[in-house]
């Protein structure tokens, strides 16, 4: 435990399609107790406010505020940052969380992170999370893929990065949208081993 919660995941949010996945992610992230550090994109904010009913502020004081109260988080669970928050513990090696997740990842942002980039926070917190071997996870959305979107891949699949399209299966019928967000969620806790019931394994 790290204060009263496990420990933290770090969260951010850019302007793939798909916002749905990332605000599922925190609310699942909360309730299995985890400290959720979020960084959320000036496109993503612009995606979230066209794809869903979710209203959030900018600044990551009120954000703060706004997720807590929307995910029945506790005081202190959820941390919002700027950014250019230089000074946010996501920035240094020494103060990362160890599990980033970037969920949706457009595919300007998986560029950046592949070449190494840091031009805001959330491109140098994955850059910190693969120069010290911790967990990054990216959840690209985007169809059809080019060249440059399946090399940047590869790339980061080969320094340890975990590359999880949003691509939902239908094994287990979903009879909603909600259960093909949960599907990919599920997925995500699972590379973090994090225990859920979202959706049954393989074979149970």
């Amino acid at each position: 435990m790290v204060g009263e919660f496990h420990a933290p995941v770090s969260v951010a949010m850019t302007g793939a399609s798909g916002a749905q996945y990332g605000l599922r992610l925190i609310e699942v992230l909360v309730a299995a107790e985890r400290e959720v550090w979020v960084m959320i994109s000036k496109a993503a904010h612009m995606v979230i406010a066209t794809e869903t009913d979710v209203d959030l502020p900018a600044k990551p004081e009120r954000l703060a505020a706004a997720l807590i109260e929307r995910c029945g988080a506790r005081p202190g669970q959820i941390r919002c940052f700027a950014r250019e928050d230089w000074m946010a513990p996501v920035a240094s090696g020494s103060g990362a969380s160890s599990a980033m997740v970037i969920c949706p990842c457009s595919t300007g942002t998986l560029s950046a992170v592949a070449c190494g980039a840091s031009n805001n926070l959330i491109e140098r917190a994955a850059d910190v999370a693969l120069k010290e071997r911790r967990q990054l996870i990216l959840v690209p959305r985007e169809t059809p893929l080019s060249a440059i979107h399946l090399q940047h891949m590869l790339d980061l699949t080969r320094l340890g990065a975990v590359v999880m399209p949003a691509a939902p299966g239908f094994y287990h019928r979903p009879a909603s949208v909600n259960d093909m967000i949960d599907f990919i969620v599920a997925r995500i806790l699972n590379q973090l081993g994090i225990a859920h019931e979202l959706m049954p394994a393989w074979g149970t």
